[in-house]
């Protein structure tokens, strides 16, 4: 009697310890220690079930420490003595040198052949269902008793219901936390007006949730977004879908392997990514679509105003004249507009500005005249550009109109101001001329550069035009 009651004592404690926590590796580990201690053993192996790998793995020990393992060992229910026991749904004992039994499955990380006997059992539920196996060691031969064996098999009993309970448990806290991770970058997409923070959050709470040491986000273009940490041993590519087509790549790094629930959780975050990344893109395409009809409808204003100062103008103009001038502005202005979409920038290089007018003009009315140019780097904003572009037309075009054989183009800074010169050897000008062309220029300069004109007419006609850069 002595012994059954301190084997229901040893099995009432040993419950209350396995029940004390819902964490399943606290729970292997409690039971590891508390089994050892019950049937005073020098050694306690307990092996979980992993139902996808049809595989026991080692989660804890009692007399060895699993953390100097270089690999978690594994044994398919039928390999080794416990793999033996788990797929006999039945305990197997071995009185003495268990390391020479045929079953014996030796691990070069597990010392086992150091011990003498082995009681082995399986972890079973009550319906039957396989949660793992447990082994007890000594290092001297020992005869387990029925009682003890009785005491081991329902421990590993109560065990079973534990290592469900903490199962669960486990599964409740990841989702918990796969919720909290989708719930944050939910709450990035829709905050953010910016797509590049809204990838920036993606990335981040990637690596958050799968504990990963890199995460980056791969566009459908091969440009890597948001790269953050570093890489390591495990990689997962995720595609990004929208609307059946694949438009990027989120891609997760650590140095153990991914589970299948990482990657649930993965699938879940590129879904998200996937519709953050629509989302800011047609925020972009909304914001530069208006932009453009912006432009548009300002540069045609522009177009409209310099026609009816055109069509009002008291001097007499042959048509084909005033059409081709006016043809010659509009060019002026789509090549602005040219250069904005090559560049993706909201200034404009005037050097390539100028650079392409000239050639254009050149082709148009230079009647074979040498037209060299000076250009500094120079950068202004769109809408001044479209000025610019519109004074340097009309003033080239009325030195290869009206002067010389030899027109020069200078653009530099001095002062801090912008220096726009246009000089010819022509007979040159007493007065600055009047005509519709002039009169544009003067308003251009004056109302758009807030700038200066300034003609000159010794030996040829220079103007020139200074605002503030």
């Amino acid at each position: 009697m002595d012994t059954r009651e301190r084997h229901l004592r040893l099995l009432t404690e040993t419950i209350e310890a396995v029940n004390s926590t819902l964490d399943l590796q606290e729970v292997m580990g409690l039971v590891a220690t508390k089994v050892a201690m019950a049937l005073v053993a020098d050694a306690c192996f307990v092996y979980l079930y992993d139902e996808r790998a049809d595989e026991l793995v080692l989660r804890a020990t009692h007399g060895t420490s699993i953390d100097e393992m270089s690999r978690r060992p594994r044994m398919r229910p039928g390999e080794g003595i416990t793999g033996s026991a788990a797929a006999a749904r039945a305990p197997v004992m071995l009185r003495s040198q268990a390391h020479l039994d045929p079953r014996f499955k030796n691990f070069p990380n597990l010392p086992e052949d150091e011990y003498e006997s082995i009681l082995a059992v399986p972890i079973l539920t009550r319906d039957g269902t396989l949660e793992g196996a447990l082994n007890v060691r000594t290092r001297e031969p020992r005869a387990f008793s029925d009682d003890e064996v009785d005491l081991l098999l329902a421990i590993a009993a109560q065990v079973a219901q534990s290592i469900e309970h903490a199962k669960l448990y486990s599964e409740a806290q990841r989702r918990v936390h796969e919720l909290e991770a989708l719930a944050r970058i939910s709450e990035a997409v829709s905050e953010s007006l910016y797509l590049e923070e809204s990838l920036e959050a993606i990335v981040k709470t990637t690596m958050d949730a799968l504990d990963a040491a890199g995460a980056a986000l791969v566009l459908d273009d091969g440009r890597i977004a948001w790269p953050e940490g570093v890489a390591s041993t495990h990689a997962i590519r995720q595609p990004l879908r929208w609307r059946g087509r694949q438009i990027g790549e989120l891609v997760a790094d650590r140095n153990r392997p991914f589970t299948d629930p990482d990657r649930e959780l993965l699938a879940s975050i590129a879904t998200h990514a996937a519709v953050a990344l629509e989302h800011g893109r047609a925020v972009l395409r909304g914001v530069l679509a208006q932009e453009i009809h912006h432009r548009v409808k300002n540069n045609l204003q522009t177009v409209a105003s310099l026609l009816r100062l055109q069509a009002r103008s008291a001097d007499a103009i042959d048509p084909r004249e005033a059409l081709e001038h006016s043809v010659n502005r509009i060019l002026a202005i789509a090549a602005v507009h040219e250069l904005l979409t090559e560049r993706r920038d909201e200034d404009v290089e005037l050097a390539d500005l100028i650079d392409r007018l000239r050639a254009m003009l050149v082709q148009g009315v230079g009647g074979g005249k040498d037209v060299s140019a000076e250009l500094e780097p120079v950068s202004l904003p769109s809408a001044r550009a479209t000025a610019l572009a519109l004074v340097f037309s009309e003033l080239l075009q009325n030195a290869l109109e009206h002067g010389g054989d030899r027109v020069r183009v200078e653009l530099a800074r001095r002062d801090g101001e912008v220096v726009l010169a246009i000089a010819d050897d022509g007979p040159g000008v007493g007065a600055a001329p009047a005509g519709t062309g002039l009169s544009i220029v003067q308003a251009l300069v004056r109302d758009e550069l807030r700038g200066t004109l300034d003609l000159s007419s010794t030996g040829g006609t220079r103007v020139e035009v200074v605002f503030p850069g």
